[in-house]
């Protein structure tokens, strides 16, 4: 996709699924364990070793692969939209160290910046699952989750997804937990 300015035509690296998905993937190969450590990072552009991580990192790296930064993305919205996002324990400005890194401020800032989606997994709305798409849920221990939708649907018919509860992995799990939001960023 790309734009033509002038004579010189703009590739918009950053409004592709393709690449979400293709970001969200590479991160198989990583052996990513999951570790929800607090630690301090580089800004903008910081990131945990690839060896590490939780479900909103392979967000964060699959949305930095097609050219978005989350952390500089959700810290700057945070401190324009301080009173929108959710209170931490002794958490009294936006940290760029650990906020893109939380489910419930990822929620907000796609529901804020990106599409809100359906949630509802009828056949009727099967269409309506993209790849490149992101779906939280509610897990069954009372957690949030977050995933992204793969390019493969699996043997339910609906598209598998990437995420991380204990490695990275490809899973045909949409459907396997209370989903709580289906958001598309960029908006396309």
């Amino acid at each position: 996709m790309g734009v033509l300015l002038g004579s010189v035509a703009l590739l918009l690296i950053g409004s592709s699924p393709t690449k979400i998905v293709e970001g969200a993937r590479m991160q198989l190969d990583w052996g990513t364990v999951y570790d929800n450590r607090y630690v301090k990072l580089s800004y903008p552009g910081g990131d945990l070793p690839k060896d590490r991580g939780v479900c909103t990192d392979v967000v964060v790296r699959a949305l930095r692969h097609a050219g978005h930064d989350l952390q500089k993305l959700i810290h700057e919205d945070m401190k324009a939209a301080w009173s929108a996002y959710p209170r931490y324990s002794g958490l009294a400005k936006p940290d760029r160290n650990i906020d893109h890194r939380r489910v419930p401020n990822q929620r907000v800032f796609f529901t804020r910046k990106g599409r809100s989606l359906t949630t509802r997994t009828t056949r009727a709305e099967v269409a309506q699952w993209k790849p490149g798409d992101f779906v939280t849920w509610k897990l069954d221990n009372g957690l949030d989750h977050i995933g992204v939708l793969s390019d493969r649907r699996g043997e339910s018919g609906w598209p598998m997804v990437n995420h991380n509860l204990s490695t990275t992995l490809e899973e045909d799990v949409l459907t396997r937990w209370r989903i709580t939001g289906h958001y598309r960023y960029p908006s396309r």
